[in-house]
């Protein structure tokens, strides 16, 4: 895609330098998303779903409806790394699309890892992980109830590709990482991780404290095989139960109903969002 959450260019800079070699790791019991008697109950999908840099318009949206491939789409809701404009993203757009039977995947693009080699606006350091984590997830539940989308919904946090085998920066990233969970939580909003099989994914599915991780895993593993379990990389037991996606192909140039868009391509198990 021309610009995609970081950029194209900055996004693959940051993948090359972390690799892209996926090793499993070890398991902890999973970690499922937030089901107390006080929350609203988890709204999911199960099917493909696509995301595209800019939201695209509600006519495209109508036209690939009816062709019914996808029914999931995944928005970038917010976050100063956010690669594209939204003119199309509004409430009005997100009510209408969820009328028409879509399910709303919501991303927010927070701040990246101080080793991460892409060009980015916002990165934490160790020092402003936990502060920048609760500032983040704080403009993330306004940007995403703003649009409609009321509290028991997911916002999915992108985080790009970096080194995880930096022990100081994965530190950091966890950190950061567990504030922005910790945060949408105490204000009812379901958390989520997207980032590739080989980093940030990897970081958070192997990590022996479960303390304030995601409870939903969205892993990049760009293989072309739609499935959520037959290429899962780590302990089976992970997020079970409605709580993973899988990015399977990016970059695909799709006409449904006349309409063109390029996309990433996703088998989708999880939470979507709740459109009020």
């Amino acid at each position: 895609m021309p610009k995609h959450r970081l950029s194209k260019k900055n996004r693959y800079i940051a993948l090359t330098a972390a690799g892209a070699v996926v090793v499993g790791g070890a398991g902890i019991a999973a970690q499922t998303s937030m089901a107390a008697s006080a929350w609203p109950a988890q709204k999911t999908y199960t099917g493909r779903a696509f995301d595209t840099c800019t939201a695209p318009s509600l006519t495209a949206m109508k036209a690939w409806k009816k062709d019914a491939y996808y029914g999931g789409v995944a928005v970038y809701v917010g976050g100063k790394n956010r690669g594209c404009a939204q003119p199309n993203l509004t409430r009005s757009w997100v009510k209408s699309v969820n009328t028409l039977g879509w399910r709303i995947i919501p991303l927010y693009v927070g701040a990246q890892p101080p080793c991460q080699k892409s060009r980015n606006k916002e990165r934490f350091t160790a020092a402003t992980a936990a502060a920048v984590g609760v500032s983040n997830a704080n403009d993330a539940i306004a940007k995403a109830a703003a649009l409609g989308m009321k509290a028991g919904s997911p916002i999915y946090l992108n985080m790009e590709s970096y080194d995880i085998t930096d022990k100081a920066c994965n530190d950091a990233t966890l950190t950061y990482v567990r504030s922005f969970t910790k945060t949408l939580r105490a204000k009812t909003y379901r958390a989520g991780l997207y980032g590739f099989s080989s980093s940030s994914a990897k970081a958070v599915a192997t990590a022996k404290d479960r303390t304030n991780l995601p409870g939903n895993l969205w892993y990049a593993l760009w293989n072309g095989r739609q499935t959520t379990t037959e290429d899962w990389p780590w302990n089976p037991k992970l997020y079970t139960d409605h709580s993973r996606g899988h990015q399977y192909k990016a970059n695909s140039k799709e006409t449904r109903g006349g309409h063109t868009i390029t996309v990433d391509r996703n088998a989708w198990d999880a939470p979507v969002a709740i459109v009020g």
